[in-house]
């Protein structure tokens, strides 16, 4: 009897073991994706299927599983000069968004999606703005970004990552450049500055003009213009004295001076 108990407690104790280790072996086996997850599992190294979000099971060491982040990226790239068409150093930097669009693309093709994201963009970068010229950068960040996107995302396509976007962060030119780029705007605003002058001008001699040619068709009007003159000269002080002569006696002087 007391073997029989012996054995028992032994059974027992085992039973209890074995209960652990499948309760370990199953807590193991258990896995939880979240909804921007994806798992891809390998069994004995080779792919074998993707999950979906949730509770799902994977059989310790016949199979292993690799988390995939699904949600967009952001990756910055870093400003470095780059030389335009017309021999113009820029120093740019730009903004990469980017996500997976296949799980097992990213994990079986490529070992570092986000890495070679970042150097691809950063190549086609200098490639795209090195066929351009200054002007053209300056004004056509859009098309510059379009462009760029264009190259990474055909490339990328393979990988099982899609581009969203790429951004044109800061284009920053030399400083000789910006001064000369300083004067030419200056000479710009000069001359449209003469040029509203000169057209002010124009119009104020066209409305004298006029003016001119309406006094002259009415009797007495020049006479009070003249009058308006020296009431304005006479509210100013001022050292000078101006006298005025009747326009009769003027022409009468100049009979006398006639007839002499």
């Amino acid at each position: 009897m007391e073997n029989f108990a012996g054995f028992a407690t032994v059974g027992s104790c085992f039973f209890i073991g074995l209960i652990i280790v499948v309760g370990l072996i199953l807590l193991r086996s258990i896995r939880m994706l979240y909804q921007y997850e994806r798992g891809v599992v390998f069994q004995l190294g080779k792919y074998k299927n993707t999950r979906d979000p949730g509770l799902t099971l994977v059989i310790p060491v016949l199979q292993t599983m690799r988390k995939v982040d699904m949600r967009i990226k952001t990756a910055d790239i870093p400003r470095q000069e780059v030389m335009t068409r017309d021999n113009i150093p820029m120093l740019v930097n730009a903004v990469v968004y980017f996500k997976v669009v296949s799980p097992e693309d990213v994990i079986i093709k490529i070992e570092d999606h986000q890495f070679a994201v970042r150097q691809y963009t950063q190549a086609a970068l200098r490639d795209v703005i090195g066929n351009a010229e200054m002007d053209f950068v300056l004004t056509e960040r859009e098309s510059i970004a379009e462009s760029i996107k264009g190259i990474v995302d055909s490339e990328t396509s393979g990988w099982g990552v899609d581009v969203e976007s790429i951004k044109i962060q800061e284009v920053e030119l030399p400083a000789e450049m910006k001064r000369a780029m300083a004067k030419q705007a200056e000479a710009e605003r000069e001359r449209r500055a003469m040029i509203i002058n000169s057209q002010g001008e124009l119009s104020a001699s066209e409305n004298l003009a006029q003016a001119a040619e309406n006094l002259a068709k009415t009797p007495g009007a020049l006479h009070l213009r003249t009058l308006q003159t020296i009431r304005d000269i006479a509210a100013d002080p001022s050292e000078k004295i101006i006298l005025f002569m009747p326009a009769e006696i003027g022409r009468a002087f100049n009979a006398l001076l006639g007839e002499e």
